[in-house]
């Protein structure tokens, strides 16, 4: 069905430009631009298309000129909030390609409804789920704290002989299977941990070909002692782990967050933090990023922080930027479309 509206969408367009190339708006800052739009991608993109960009972050009666005469919006994570009465009366935006995997809070959920949105959240995937293993690895191995003991002239022999410092035969769980759960799996299976999954939209058969196990999510965090949050963040979802589900995690877990801050009560993961409970790695918080100078977060010694960056590289972006091209190349002919996001997708997706 959704393949049929794209072809019709693409046909039209192609009748009522009678011939001429499609008008393409990139919406991206100066900042942002070079870092998703490469040469290459700017030459395949100019031998379908004219393209134009706007380099503006806000919301502004020239923007809204220029959608009224664009075929296709490329936006980027500085691209304005888009809300349906920036299109016009009559719109003749058929496509938004999206450069990164979060639409839901970049798009008015009624252009769902009008206009085909796609966005390019695979090659973030990959990148995300390094971030995770090396934040899983530096806590369990302790190597910010055997770092900060060699800097202050501690002299440890081989006398010293720690226990658990390894990822071997723990139970590790992923709580989210999707993208960024799967490629962490992937990276975890040799290290001969035992995986634990929970996800509600997730069923036994996905998880064993990581050779997995799903459990409810209370159950896993009885008996993890690394926890991976890798899960989108919605109303349903957020604190999801609250005081009483932080509590059922044994005494000297781990905690690490590549996912949204809002999934974990903050008020209820401090008391723990500072009892030194529980040890965490967090590249997202809650409130959103950056996490104020004055935060007591930034003072724990068994929190690891990193400023919202897994997925922050140029080489990911410039892949980005590559799959949201490719949307709109594929539009311009009329094949089918790889990453479409409906309006129905939203109810799960960040």
């Amino acid at each position: 069905m959704i393949n049929n509206r794209q072809e019709t969408l693409a046909n039209n367009l192609a009748t009522q430009r009678h011939g001429s190339k499609l008008r393409v708006l990139i919406i991206a800052s100066d900042v942002l631009f070079p870092h998703f739009f490469g040469e290459n991608e700017l030459v395949r993109l100019g031998e379908l298309a004219e393209w134009s960009r706007y380099a503006q972050r806000e919301d502004s009666a020239k923007l809204r000129t220029e959608i009224e005469q664009a075929d296709v919006l490329m936006t980027t994570w500085h691209s304005p909030f888009l809300r349906m009465e920036m299109f016009g009366v009559q719109p003749r935006v058929r496509l938004i390609a999206h450069c990164g995997g979060e639409v839901k809070s970049r798009v008015e959920e009624k252009v769902f409804e009008h206009i085909m949105v796609t966005n390019a959240a695979e090659p973030m995937a990959a990148p995300v789920a390094e971030m995770a293993m090396a934040l899983m690895l530096s806590l369990v191995r302790r190597i910010p704290d055997y770092d900060s003991e060699m800097r202050s002239g501690m002299i440890r022999t081989n006398e010293y002989v720690s226990r658990g410092e390894t990822i071997f035969a723990r139970k590790v769980g992923v709580i989210g299977f999707g993208r960024i759960g799967k490629a962490f799996a992937r990276l975890l299976q040799p290290f001969g941990a035992q995986l634990l999954v929970s996800d509600p939209r997730c069923d036994d058969d996905a998880v064993k070909p990581y050779g997995g196990a799903l459990l409810e999510l209370d159950e896993l965090l009885r008996q993890c002692s690394v926890v991976v949050l890798a899960a989108g963040l919605t109303p349903e979802s957020r604190h999801l782990l609250d005081q009483r589900r932080l509590s059922l995690m044994p005494d000297g877990s781990y905690l690490i967050n590549v996912a949204r801050g809002g999934l974990i009560d903050m008020e209820a993961l401090l008391p723990e933090l500072r009892a030194r409970r529980l040890s965490a790695a967090l590249d997202v918080t809650d409130p959103l990023e950056p996490l104020p100078p004055e935060h007591e977060l930034r003072q724990m010694p068994n929190v690891l922080l990193t400023p919202h960056i897994a997925a922050g590289g140029i080489e990911m972006r410039r892949e980005i930027g590559s799959v949201a091209v490719g949307e709109v190349v594929h539009f311009c002919k009329g094949e089918p479309l790889q990453n479409v996001v409906t309006r129905e997708m939203l109810l799960t997706m960040t």
